[in-house]
């Protein structure tokens, strides 16, 4: 029994350098939707207090839990109604990219950082284990939420960006398989399809960042 408590305990103390860069991520990811959705005139998401980088208005507890567990979640959905929209087409995709592409710029910032504090500043660097935890878990966690959030699966971005190619034919099959959106999610990071899929790529991003 001791064991087990001891285990868990390790395993708590393991997530603590990742727990900034889960806030960050996940927040700044519908903050980057909101603001988006702002600028091409609707204020839907401002609306409904999702204007933010307060990771409570986020939240979604399952994406949460996937996060810690899994490296691998999601956030509540940003509102929007596509009924203000000058292009509506155009405005989703642009949407939907703009929280992918503030986790791959906090990802390279992050990344910037550690290259410039180990060439001008590497005798803290290098014995600040701490510090060197929390900058690699930015990277780390941002590049995963960019790209798990890709994946054409509700309710992620990739299946707005595919609803936008999709033919109107088909647009009525696409809407009825997200009812099982989240079933489809947990199954895939379950059987580990999601990792196989996406940890290659996630890993020659890190090598590209870092160095």
């Amino acid at each position: 029994m001791n064991n087990f408590f001891s285990g868990i305990m390790q395993e708590l103390l393991n997530l603590l350098p990742a727990v900034p860069a889960i806030l960050w991520a996940i927040s700044f990811h519908e903050f980057c939707h909101a603001w988006a959705a702002c600028r091409l005139g609707d204020t839907t998401a401002r609306d409904y207090g999702r204007l933010t980088l307060n990771p409570l208005a986020h939240f979604d507890v399952w994406g949460l839990v996937c996060m810690f567990l899994f490296k691998s979640g999601w956030a509540k959905p940003v509102p929007i109604d596509t009924r203000n929209f000058r292009k509506p087409r155009r405005d989703i995709v642009i949407i939907s990219l703009a929280g992918v592409t503030g986790n791959i710029i906090t990802a390279v910032a992050a990344g910037l950082l550690i290259r410039a504090l180990a060439r001008f500043a590497p005798a803290m660097f290098y014995t600040n284990y701490g510090l060197q935890l929390v900058l690699l878990s930015f990277v780390a966690i941002n590049l995963n939420f960019a790209l798990f959030n890709l994946l054409p699966v509700p309710p992620l971005d990739g299946s707005r960006l595919i609803l936008m190619l999709l033919p109107p034919s088909a647009l009525r099959a696409a809407y009825n398989m997200e009812r099982y959106g989240f079933i489809i999610l947990l199954a895939l990071i379950y059987l580990g399809v999601a990792d196989r899929v996406l940890l290659p790529i996630s890993r020659w991003a890190m090598r590209l960042i870092i160095g």
